[in-house]
C-alpha cells in the first residue's frame, strides 16, 4: 500500500448536508466514486475516542464477517476525534492489513453525533450505517439490520427493547434513567421518538436516499433522533441485540448526555422538522385506544367504589389523599389485566411467560402512578380549591390522565411502534 493509499481522509466542512451519490466525490485523495471500489453497499462509521485498546479488535471482526457477507462491496471509515492515546494513529496502521478500513482524524470539531455525519459524508455506500468502536455492540447483528434494509426498510434500528433484545449488566439506576428519558421524549416528541422502541440506539443502518440532501443539525449523541426527525424515513425496522458492556476503556455516558438529549429534542420539536409524520391524533391506533377506554371504564367503577368505600364518612372516613391512591391502585390492577388480555393480547401473546408479565405490569403500575400523582394534585385543586363535588372531581381527574396513561403504555408497556421486526 503506497503512502497516498494510507493517506487519512479529508475532514468535510461547511453544513452537516449527505451528499447523494450522483456525481459525488470521494475526497481529494481519492479518484472519483467508483473507480477504485464500484458498487459499495454499505459503508459503516466507527465514531472513536481513545478506543486504542479496541480498535484492532473491532477492525478485525468486522472486516471477517463483512467479507463473507459483502465481498468487496463495504468500507469500514473510522472518525477519530483526535483521541489522546491516537486511536486514529492506531487505525491508520490497521489500513495495510484490512483494505477496507478508511480513517479521519478530526481536530477542529468534537461530538459522537457530528462525527457520524463527517463519516457519512465521506462515505461512498447505498447504505450508511454507525456502530461504536467499544465492542458493545454486537457485529453480527449487521447483518440483520443488512437484510432489513434489503427488504425495504429505510432504516433499520438495532434495539435493545425490541424481541430478542436486551440489556447486559446495567443498574437499576441506568435503567431507570435510559427509561426516564424515553418516557420524556415521547411527551416532548412523541412523532418521532415513537416510530422506534428504542430511540437512544446508536446501532442503525440508513438508506443514503434517506437523508441525501437533509441539512442535519444534531446535539449530543443521539444521532438517530436526528435521522428520525429530518430524514424523509418511511418504512423502519428493528432488530433485537443485547448491549454489552464494555472490555476496555471507560464509559463515557454522563449527565451531560442526558441534557443535550433533552435539549436535542426541544430542537427538533421547535424545528418542524416533526411534522412531517402527521399529528399525534393521526398516529394513535383508534381500535385500540377505544378497548383502553372501554378498560379504563371499567377501571372508574373500581377506583369509585373502592374511593367510596374508604373515603365517605358514612363508611371508614378515611383521608381523601390515602383514599385516592389505595382506590387507585386497585383500579389499576384491574385494567392491567384487561388490557393484557385484550387491548394489547396480540402483543402479550407474543411475550409468554411469568416474568415478562411482571415486567409488563410493573411498566404499567409507573407509567400509571405518574398519572396517578397528576390525578391526586387536579382532585385536590377541583375538590380543595374550586369546591367541586368530591365525586365529579375524581371522575374529572381520571378522564384528564386517561390519554396520558393510553400514550405511554402504548409505547413503553407493549411498546407498540410503527416498525416491523
Amino acid at each position: 500500500m503506497t503512502g497516498s493509499e494510507k493517506a487519512l481522509l479529508v475532514v468535510p466542512s461547511g453544513a452537516l448536508l449527505i451528499p447523494d451519490l450522483t456525481g459525488m466525490r470521494s475526497g481529494a485523495d481519492q479518484p472519483p466514486l467508483g473507480q477504485l471500489q464500484p458498487n459499495i453497499r454499505l459503508s459503516l462509521i466507527i465514531p472513536t475516542y481513545n478506543e486504542g485498546k479496541n480498535i484492532g479488535a473491532i477492525a478485525a471482526k468486522l472486516s471477517n464477517l463483512l467479507d463473507a457477507a459483502l465481498p468487496n462491496a463495504y468500507e469500514l471509515i473510522v472518525v477519530d476525534d483526535d483521541s489522546p492515546d491516537r486511536t486514529w494513529e492506531l487505525a491508520q496502521n490497521l489500513m495495510t492489513d484490512y483494505p477496507h478500513l478508511r480513517v479521519m482524524r478530526r481536530q477542529e470539531e468534537r461530538g459522537l453525533s457530528t462525527a457520524v455525519i463527517r463519516g457519512w459524508q465521506a462515505a461512498r455506500g447505498e447504505v450508511l450505517g454507525v456502530i461504536d468502536g467499544d465492542l458493545q455492540h454486537p457485529p453480527e447483528v449487521l447483518l440483520n439490520l443488512l437484510r432489513a434494509i434489503d427488504q425495504g426498510a429505510d432504516l433499520a434500528v438495532a434495539s435493545r427493547n425490541s424481541e430478542g433484545g436486551g440489556v447486559s449488566d446495567w443498574s437499576p439506576t441506568r435503567r431507570f434513567l435510559s427509561r426516564g428519558a424515553q418516557t420524556l421524549g415521547l411527551i416532548v416528541l412523541p412523532s418521532v421518538v415513537g416510530r422506534v422502541s428504542d430511540p437512544m440506539s446508536g446501532y442503525f443502518m440508513v438508506r443514503r436516499e434517506a437523508i441525501a440532501g437533509c441539512t442535519l443539525n444534531p446535539l449530543g449523541y443521539k444521532i438517530l433522533l436526528e435521522v428520525l426527525g429530518r430524514g424523509n424515513v418511511e418504512e423502519v425496522a428493528e432488530v433485537g441485540y443485547v448491549f454489552q458492556e464494555r472490555q476496555e476503556g471507560e464509559s463515557k455516558v454522563t449527565w451531560k448526555q442526558y441534557i443535550e438529549y433533552l435539549m436535542h429534542l426541544v430542537r427538533l420539536r421547535f424545528s418542524g422538522a416533526h411534522s412531517r409524520f402527521g399529528s399525534l391524533g393521526e398516529q394513535i391506533p383508534w381500535q385500540r385506544f377505544i378497548r383502553f377506554g372501554l378498560v379504563g371504564l371499567s377501571g372508574v367503577f373500581v377506583d369509585m367504589a373502592v374511593f367510596y368505600l374508604l373515603s365517605d364518612p358514612s363508611s371508614l372516613g378515611w383521608g381523601l389523599t390515602r383514599s385516592k391512591i389505595i382506590a387507585s391502585e386497585v383500579a389499576i390492577v384491574n385494567n392491567f389485566t384487561w388490557n393484557d388480555a385484550w387491548t394489547f393480547g396480540d402483543i402479550s401473546g407474543q411475550q409468554k411467560g411469568k416474568r415478562k408479565r411482571i415486567r409488563r405490569f410493573l411498566k404499567f403500575n409507573m407509567v400509571c402512578l405518574a398519572g396517578l400523582i397528576l390525578n391526586v394534585l387536579l382532585l385536590n385543586m377541583l375538590y380543595n380549591v374550586l369546591g367541586i363535588n368530591r365525586y365529579l372531581a375524581n371522575l374529572i381527574a381520571i378522564m384528564a390522565v386517561t390519554f396520558w396513561n393510553f400514550w405511554l403504555n402504548l409505547k413503553l408497556s407493549w411498546r407498540v411502534t410503527d416498525t416491523r421486526n
